[in-house]
């Protein structure tokens, strides 16, 4: 079913866009009802997240046995998420109808955010097993400034994507390791 409608939800926006794009014309798509559709995601903003961008469960990126090669691999995977023809016909406004609503964001962030989050974390905690970081960096910080490099590219700056994750991943990479051992601000959220 999972399946169905992701095809259903990028058929569409590429149809329709993603103003025009409603949970029924969904249903009718992908050959189920609605109530099949509003039993996996709570809200069409979900749905349309999880067909274009990522489901709730996403894994670690392949562990590559160094920091370098691990921040090149999750650089990969967010710019083979963000830069699908569905995610960019779809992400801007639905980035912007998730903000304006309170409980949205809670959501969202609870079911795409925090898995985010997650998979950032292990990457970083690898580091700081292999010894290549003495510890953990600020996490928010850090999954802004490395997906939203990548939003910022793709969609504002509207460069090409095929060099960013080497780009990115070096980058992040000396700045991590330059940063390592100084402490955190004293105002910095723990």
């Amino acid at each position: 079913m999972d399946a169905a409608i992701t095809a259903a939800v990028r058929q569409l926006l590429a149809e329709v866009g993603y103003a025009g794009l409603t949970v029924a014309a969904v249903a009718e798509r992908a050959g189920i009802g609605k109530a099949s559709i509003y039993r996996r995601y709570a809200t069409k903003h979900e749905m349309i997240f999880a067909a274009t961008i990522h489901g709730e469960v996403l894994e670690a990126p392949l562990d590559t046995g160094s920091l370098l090669g691990d921040l090149t691999e999750l650089a990969r995977v967010i710019v083979s998420h963000l830069h699908h023809p569905a995610a960019a016909s779809a992400l801007m406004s639905l980035l912007g109808e998730i903000a304006a609503d309170p409980a949205l964001v809670e959501r969202f962030t609870r079911n795409f955010v925090e898995p985010e989050r997650a998979g950032n974390a292990e990457v970083l905690k690898r580091a700081v097993r292999r010894r290549e970081l003495p510890q953990l960096p600020d996490m928010d910080l850090f999954h802004a400034m490395f997906g939203g490099t990548v939003l910022s590219w793709l969609f504002i700056a509207h460069h090409d994507p095929d060099d960013l994750p080497e780009r990115l991943a070096q980058f992040a990479c000396a700045a991590l390791q330059a940063t390592a051992h100084q402490p955190p601000p004293e105002n910095a959220p723990s």
